[in-house]
């Protein structure tokens, strides 16, 4: 596939790299499935389109039943409704485990993608759940946090914090080990695992053992080379990545003391984080914050594994899930939390 060309600019707005002139060029599995996608598909996410698009996500997206989710027995699934953040509703989790298992399992702690915007805790079971709860031997729970702009920052992620409190204090009602934890989303729900690692870090809460961070969305600043490398092309541009984080945040975009649990990438301090997977595509917006964020974990003393996936761009796997590139991508993350979690069983079996 031939290499696109960025729209013409001479000089790049932030004024610290030079203008970019070309992209990368796209898989050519992935690219045939991006060329096939309708224009409706391909609209920028705009403050004058954003409810429209609410509506239509929360129409099309699937929403499998906890009955549904059960897979004809092979997993025990319940929804529970636990409490909130002060002063906020209550938050439910969707909880799932391989049926048959004696615990204590290890626990997956999951937040959905979909730009803060959309999404739904239900639809991101069933592959997760085939993917790593069966074939690891995990717990799964899938946390349905508020939405913007409705609800903006900090809910979101309170929401988020005070389903996780609530899952390691009642491990022992869970069948879960609450010293195996592993917090991990895709894209808002990647970027809402790390600031969900910063956040119980510095409250003292429950220390997870990993955070997979999948495609996260870290950086609200819109200054990177890939964010104006990547504009207008592929299926995420800086129109919407400005429309959702406006969304999130409201009159505190922008501001330069905007605090890292709002935008991870502003951490100033990445010391004492749970080990961390971050996969990103090379053609996509998020590319530069993603391995900036690993880069400066290492910085800190700390452990990350960076997969940069050649000519991917965002949400790939999800989109051609039987290109060659997702299959690679998805094994490698697996093979991430198998390791993870048999070291952290090595460490704690008695020697002998």
């Amino acid at each position: 596939m031939s290499v696109r060309r960025a729209p013409a600019e001479s000089t790049s707005e932030s004024g610290r790299f030079p203008a970019p002139k070309a992209v990368p060029p796209f898989d050519p599995e992935l690219g045939a499935v991006l060329e096939a996608l309708s224009e409706e598909s391909r609209e920028p996410v705009t403050p004058e389109n954003l409810a429209a698009r609410q509506e239509r996500d929360a129409a099309s997206r699937p929403r499998p039943t906890a009955g549904d989710l059960c897979a004809d027995g092979r997993f025990e699934v319940t929804e529970l409704c636990v409490p909130g953040p002060p002063g906020g509703p209550d938050v439910t989790l969707v909880s799932a485990r391989p049926s048959g298992l004696a615990g204590p399992l290890p626990l997956l702690y999951y937040m959905h993608g979909g730009a803060m915007i959309m999404g739904n805790a239900w639809s991101v079971l069933p592959r997760i759940l085939r993917e790593w709860a069966l074939p690891l031997g995990m717990a799964v729970i899938s946390v349905e946090y508020r939405l913007a702009p409705r609800t903006r920052y900090p809910g979101p992620l309170e929401d988020c914090y005070a389903g996780l409190v609530w899952a390691a204090e009642h491990a022992a009602e869970l069948d879960i080990d609450a010293d195996r934890i592993v917090i991990g989303g895709k894209s808002a729900g990647g970027g809402l695992a790390a600031a969900l690692a910063l956040l119980t870090r510095d409250r003292g809460g429950p220390e997870p053992l990993g955070q997979l961070l999948l495609c996260p969305m870290l950086d609200d600043r819109d200054s990177t080379f890939s964010a104006h490398q990547m504009s207008g092309v592929g299926v995420w541009d800086r129109i919407s990545h400005a429309t959702v984080w406006k969304a999130l945040l409201g009159d505190r975009y922008g501001a330069a003391d905007l605090p890292p649990y709002a935008a991870p990438s502003r951490a100033t301090d990445l010391s004492g984080l749970p080990a961390a997977y971050i996969d990103v595509g090379s053609a996509e917006m998020f590319r530069d914050e993603d391995v900036a964020y690993a880069n400066a974990i290492w910085q800190a003393g700390g452990q990350a594994e960076l997969h940069v996936w050649p000519g991917a761009y965002h949400g790939f796997d999800g989109m051609a899930p039987q290109a060659a590139l997702s299959h690679d991508a998805r094994n490698a993350r697996t093979r991430w939390l198998r390791r993870l979690l048999a070291q952290s069983g090595a460490r704690r079996r008695p020697a002998g």
